[in-house]
């Protein structure tokens, strides 16, 4: 009976989403910060990310919900990139990764070459380093 309710409630509500889960990832991490700060501005902010948080979720606005997230992952998705091609490079032990001095293009060479000359493609510009 509350399960048929429950499921009758909640159909056509939005639900979780990324920009939900960075909030409520935001809402967890000010919590504990507040738990040793004690300052009761994070305690109401964080109140306020959860009922923002249960708005978005239980919204039959499912348009306007979806640009917001939209916005949201347009915003985001650079930051993600970097995070994901830093962590790439860190676990490539085959090679070695240089920024061109002149043009800043991200370029890779395989380690153990000893002293190389590195020759941008964006740029024309060539360098010596030590791979």
């Amino acid at each position: 009976m509350i399960r048929q309710w429950l499921g009758r409630f909640l159909a056509g509500r939005y639900g979780m989403d990324p920009l939900n889960t960075a909030m409520l990832t935001l809402c967890l991490v000010l919590y504990v910060v507040f738990l040793f700060a004690r300052l009761l501005v994070l305690e109401v902010l964080v109140l306020a990310l959860m009922l923002v948080i249960l708005f978005r979720m239980l919204s039959r606005n499912l348009e306007r919900r979806r640009a917001e997230n939209a916005k949201f992952l347009q915003l985001a998705r650079p930051i993600c990139r970097r995070f994901k091609s830093c962590r790439a490079r860190m676990q490539d032990r085959e090679h070695r990764y240089f920024k061109c001095p002149n043009c800043g293009q991200q370029m890779r060479v395989p380690r153990g070459k000893g002293r190389i000359t590195v020759h941008c493609r964006t740029c024309g510009a060539t360098f010596e380093e030590k791979c």
